[in-house]
């Protein structure tokens, strides 16, 4: 996880609350000198103990809002540790925007208070229901606007470290951050930029109906007064609610804008993206579910690929459409059993550990000659394998296609047997047999682990012509059903009849030839 660096922070919380605060600041003082002017009217030039009174006052809350900010964000310094101060830490940090503009709302209710009602009583000018319209003017008018420009600003700037503080993202489960939904928000900014004039302009009007009343400066006067309140209010609304929304628009669109971006990249086949979660609402929740698809997506398409080594890329995809009836099924298929000849003496006189790279390039000669034909490995058992030809997936001419993967294993190990002997090592020699018949094709196995296999005596035969290949002197051997399923351009040679175990009839057998021996 990201470090922060407690001096980029104190930098970052200065640069979020006082400037903005210092702008409400001047927002005060032209409150009170062209709205309610009569609130704090100015009786006389500001004596040394008042103008001291308001420093003191004023660095006393900037200073103040700053060390609580920094006391109460130090332990986000901390937020790849873990344990407690860890857990502490990321909630800091979710919470941090938060924390900002509470630290000002409570910065602009002490300033209700030092210059709404302990100035007034210090200086001998208290009267309740002019306090009580200082206090108003100075949380409500000014201090909800700028407590709500803190958050939103200390929310953009800190979305900008979110990312790198929950690089897993989780954000929306951390517990104890309050949740600000996009409907909470915009009606927020309703009110603040709807309601808060509406009532800046009625104190104004009963201010000016107030001094008419009162007999004190003429109508012209008074109108003069109120087109620049009117004037003023107008500029403040079009500057305020603009920055707001602003704010507000980017704080939704920003998020939705990458989740688009992220999206295309999805559809474009990237399933490593990920979108950051700067939030806990329902954009922070969206974008987090949208990560876990992505994930979920990736993890399919790794098994998906993976799927992809065991079977051919079409019954993969047939398998994963749900085209495949995986539960079981009788069908005619063409089976491939292909054993190493003297296996035993070989791996008695080699290293292991070159067994097992030979055994796995000859697996991949052998299974590349299979699948190049539509044929499916079912398994590998010791040196041996075994492949079916028109299951699971339906192939018309799967007798043509068995026989040929056959030919062509022979083929590729030849290839591969001239590359050993010029690096000094001794050739492997095989034996295929192939036999079509009907047997129940589909997922055999416990509870837990299930492999596809096929059951029946077509998988026994073809298992029992792979052992006679060595009897017959013969490397690929096809049964008489499996001829009668070819069209006759294949170069099949007749054998005598042979008895295989378990079987009364005699079994027709023919030894397959090189493509020049037609």
């Amino acid at each position: 996880m990201a470090q922060i660096d407690p001096r980029a922070m104190r930098l970052e919380l200065a640069w979020i609350i006082l400037p903005v605060n210092l702008l409400a600041a001047v927002v005060v003082f032209t409150y009170f000198r062209f709205v309610d002017y009569a609130t704090v009217e100015i009786v006389h030039v500001p004596l040394a103990g008042e103008l001291a009174y308001f420093v003191i006052g004023l660095v006393a809350l900037i200073a103040g809002g700053v060390v609580l900010g920094v006391r109460w964000a130090a332990p986000v310094a901390h937020v790849g540790a873990r344990g407690p101060s860890g857990d502490l830490a990321r909630r800091r940090a979710a919470q941090m925007p938060w924390a900002i503009a509470a630290i000002t709302a409570i910065g602009w209710s002490l300033a209700g208070v030092v210059w709404g009602i302990l100035w007034p009583l210090l200086f001998g000018t208290f009267m309740p229901l002019r306090s009580a319209r200082t206090v108003l003017g100075i949380v409500i008018v000014t201090g909800l606007p700028a407590i709500a420009a803190v958050f939103l600003i200390a929310e953009h700037r800190w979305r900008r470290l979110l990312p790198g503080l929950f690089p897993e993202g989780g954000l929306t489960g951390v517990g104890g951050v309050p949740q600000l939904s996009v409907r909470a928000r915009l009606l927020a900014i309703f009110f603040l930029v709807g309601e808060i004039p509406v009532f800046v302009l009625g104190m104004a009007a009963y201010r000016g109906a107030s001094t008419a009343l009162a007999g004190g400066p003429d109508a012209d006067r008074v109108m003069l007064r109120m087109l620049a309140i009117v004037a003023f209010l107008v500029l403040a609304t079009i500057v305020v609610s603009t920055g707001l929304a602003f704010f507000v628009s980017r704080s939704v669109a920003e998020p939705l804008g990458r989740l688009e971006r992220a999206m295309v990249d999805v559809e474009q086949g990237r399933f490593d993206v990920r979108c950051p979660v700067v939030s806990n609402d329902e954009i922070g929740r969206l974008t987090e579910g949208f990560n876990h698809m992505v994930r979920g997506l990736e993890e399919r398409a790794f098994l998906r690929e993976t799927f992809g080594k065991y079977v051919s890329a079409e019954i993969r995809d047939e398998i994963l459409a749900g085209h495949v009836a995986l539960e079981g099924q009788l069908r005619e298929a063409t089976i491939l059993f292909a054993d190493i000849r003297d296996f035993t003496p070989w791996v008695e006189a080699s290293d292991p550990r070159e067994v097992v790279r030979d055994l796995n390039a000859y697996f991949t000669e052998m299974e590349t000659a299979i699948r190049a034909h539509g044929g499916l490995v079912l398994q590998y058992i010791g040196d041996e394998i075994e492949a079916v030809f028109g299951a699971p997936i339906d192939k018309p001419n799967h007798a043509e296609a068995g026989v040929r993967a056959a030919m062509d294993m022979r083929a590729r190990l030849t290839v591969w047997n001239a590359r050993r002997h010029r690096d000094g090592r001794p050739p492997l020699r095989n034996g295929i047999g192939v036999h079509t018949g009907t047997v129940l094709a589909g997922n055999i196995g416990s509870a837990d682990r299930l492999s596809y296999a096929l059951v029946g005596d077509p998988v026994n035969l073809a298992s029992r012509l792979q052992g006679l290949t060595k009897e017959l002197k013969a490397d690929i051997l096809v049964s008489g059903t499996t001829r009668a399923k070819l069209d006759g351009d294949l170069p099949l040679l007749p054998l005598p009849t042979v008895k295989v175990k378990g079987r009364t009839a005699e079994v027709e057998v023919y030894a397959v030839g090189s493509e020049g021996d037609q």
